[in-house]
């Protein structure tokens, strides 16, 4: 059998190189999850079940929802309702504003106005008007 090596066979390179294995697990360091360098050994790839299970729940995150930036939306004072684009807090009453949503500067009076208050609640949910249904005797009305 010669010309067949072992799979476990280790190589010395030279008086001073230490011995190294095929798989050569301690010549490689990882970072984990959480940021730590550890020393991966066999199949492990996390230092700790903790790094796993956040590594876990990263990859499964539902996706956020998207919010317009801060600067485009406007907030108004639940109590002296003065509206603000950008800034969530009352200078007046020194209280949180709720948000209203996108919006901006009106063109013509230049107050701010939020596109909830141009589009009303029910205008994309509105069906179309539909014919009423023909019975068999009733005559077709074009």
């Amino acid at each position: 059998m010669t010309g067949v090596r072992n799979a476990t066979a280790t190589t010395v390179r030279g008086p001073d190189l230490p011995v190294t294995g095929v798989r050569n697990d301690t010549a490689t360091t990882v970072r984990g999850q959480c940021g730590a360098d550890f020393t991966a050994v066999g199949r492990r790839r996390w230092c700790s079940d903790a790094c796993r299970q956040s590594a876990w729940r990263r990859r499964r995150a539902a996706p956020r929802p998207t919010q317009p930036a801060k600067i485009d939306t406007v907030y108004e004072c639940p109590q002296c309702q003065t509206r603000y684009l950008g800034t969530q807090r009352c200078d007046d009453c020194n209280t949180w504003c709720r948000r209203l949503g996108p919006g901006a500067n009106c063109p013509h009076c230049d107050d701010l106005v939020a596109v909830s208050d141009l589009v009303a609640d029910n205008q994309f949910g509105v069906n179309p008007t539909t014919r009423p249904m023909r019975t068999s005797g009733d005559p077709l009305v074009t």
